[in-house]
């Protein structure tokens, strides 16, 4: 299992009973990380940026193996041209290490290359009815599953929507 924390900055990843396995401590342009991922070749892809606590940076990383440094980026400023985010909250990995983004403020979902390239968007706002939060690849089916929410009043609606990819 792979867990981001945000605030500290890391990502820890635990045996299936738990156990400590690795702790990579991001580097310091990394801020309010919101989720990473493993590839099949070992290495971690985080994405980050909040527009609530005013980051001027929204990207997906490549880390170095050891965490330290950064290998591949997609985004930087925030904005909604192809190539920014605007709060990339979250991934997934198909077989061929292509990577899912789920860009949450601007209602879309990105495919970026193994190397982070821009590929295009597979899901466009106009196919969403609220922010994607959540992101699950069925690769053998070539299935994505976008879970999306919106906020009103307090109180949270969802809903998944099911696309082919």
């Amino acid at each position: 299992m792979i867990v981001t924390c945000r605030v500290v900055r890391k990502v820890k990843v635990f045996s299936t009973h738990g156990d400590l396995l690795r702790e990579l401590k991001l580097p310091s342009d990394v801020i309010n990380p919101w989720h990473a991922i493993q590839t099949r070749s070992g290495q971690f892809i985080v994405c980050h940026g909040s527009s609530v606590l005013g980051d001027a940076v929204h990207r997906v990383c490549m880390m170095s193996d050891d965490g330290r440094h950064i290998v591949h980026s997609h985004g930087g400023q925030r904005g909604s041209d192809t190539g920014q985010y605007d709060v990339p909250c979250h991934l997934a990995v198909d077989d061929n290490e292509f990577v899912f983004v789920a860009d949450r403020d601007n209602r879309r979902v990105t495919l970026l290359s193994p190397t982070l390239e821009y590929v295009r968007h597979v899901v466009s706002r106009d196919q969403l009815k609220w922010r994607p939060m959540s992101l699950c690849l069925d690769t053998e089916r070539r299935v994505l599953y976008v879970i999306e929410n919106e906020v009103k009043d307090g109180k949270y609606t969802g809903r998944v929507v099911v696309f082919s990819v």
